[in-house]
């Protein structure tokens, strides 16, 4: 049996959790702490915020799943502004063995070894994931991560992407208007515009310009609560787009990656789970012209596991180290 923190660092928070992993498995892992990346200065200093409030010394290991491109001698976060020097990771954490992995390549690792009490469906055929084939992983939140499971007999292999960053193609009038008005923000508009929480802040904007609305200002916290309410007309329309981008998207990485199945998740997704069966996911989703059979024989699920990127960093670290 092996101790190890496992730890989740996105955009906008940093969450640590104790783990135990014995053959290649994790065995347990314990109740999450979140912290608020804006509120520490490094990830070091947010380490030792954890082990105060442990009150208790931590074990010599660490699994950590990063937002952002693991590799080089420095890592910059995609969306948050703390600098990681692998080299110095051991040394400035008194630890005696890590893993490092993108956040996505850990949502990977869980989606391979949770099991399907953790899996809720979204649209195609009610049945479990493939145990053989490529399982495409993406899921909105701060960004828009993209990962790819791929099983076969020997076991599974993870790969993380930045898939998040493709261009975003409309396919209707009023996604040409969403798209015209962001290129003249930001140039080169990805999907990560669009389907990341504070893209829906961007959509509600275009489709308030769209109707000659006056725009009116509200961060994206308070946007996704107006939508998910219904209160406010104007901002469920938005959340409605992003529901149907989102299965666009799906289906694109689904037939670009070779996908026998497609797990949604992200802290968005999660949130969305009641709302995309009942959206028009499954139809942008399927909607691949000569390929919309195909699609529609894709089982795509929600990953409901309530920490996917400490379980799936831990899970990372019990098949480095087993």
């Amino acid at each position: 049996m092996t101790a190890l923190v496992a730890i989740d660092v996105g955009g906008t928070h940093a969450r640590f959790a104790l783990a135990e992993v014995r053959h290649g498995q994790v065995v347990d892992l314990g109740e999450a702490v979140t912290l608020k990346t804006a509120e520490h200065a490094s990830f070091q200093t947010a380490w030792q915020e954890f082990g105060r409030r442990r009150a208790r010394p931590l074990p010599g290991a660490a699994a950590i799943a990063v937002a952002g491109p693991v590799t080089g001698e420095v890592i910059k976060f995609t969306n948050n502004p703390w600098v990681l020097h692998p080299a110095q990771i051991d040394r400035q954490l008194g630890i005696d063995a890590h893993v490092l992995v993108n956040d996505f390549e850990a949502v990977g690792y869980a989606v391979a070894q949770a099991g399907d009490e953790y899996f809720q469906m979204l649209c195609g055929p009610d049945v479990p994931l493939p145990a053989t084939g490529t399982i495409s992983v993406l899921g909105p939140g701060t960004g828009l991560g993209v990962a790819h499971v791929w099983r076969g007999a020997a076991g599974f292999q993870v790969h993380a992407t930045e898939g998040g960053h493709i261009d975003f193609a409309p396919l209707d009038a009023i996604e040409d208007a969403i798209l015209a008005r962001l290129r003249g923000k930001y140039r080169r508009v990805s999907v990560e515009r669009m389907l990341s929480g504070p893209g829906l802040v961007d959509i509600h904007e275009a489709l308030a310009a769209i109707e000659g609305r006056p725009v009116q200002q509200h961060d994206d916290k308070a946007l996704w609560g107006l939508a998910m309410s219904g209160e406010n007309a104007l901002a469920t329309a938005a959340l409605d787009r992003f529901c149907l981008s989102l299965g666009s998207v799906a289906g694109d990485i689904a037939l670009a990656q070779g996908a026998s199945a497609v797990v949604i998740a992200g802290g968005l997704g999660l949130r969305l789970a009641d709302r995309l069966p009942r959206s028009g996911f499954a139809q942008r989703f399927r909607a691949k012209g000569r390929f919309e059979a195909m699609m529609a024989g894709l089982p795509v699920k929600l990953i409901t596991h309530p920490q996917p990127g400490l379980f799936g960093a831990a899970v990372a670290f019990a098949r480095r180290h087993p």
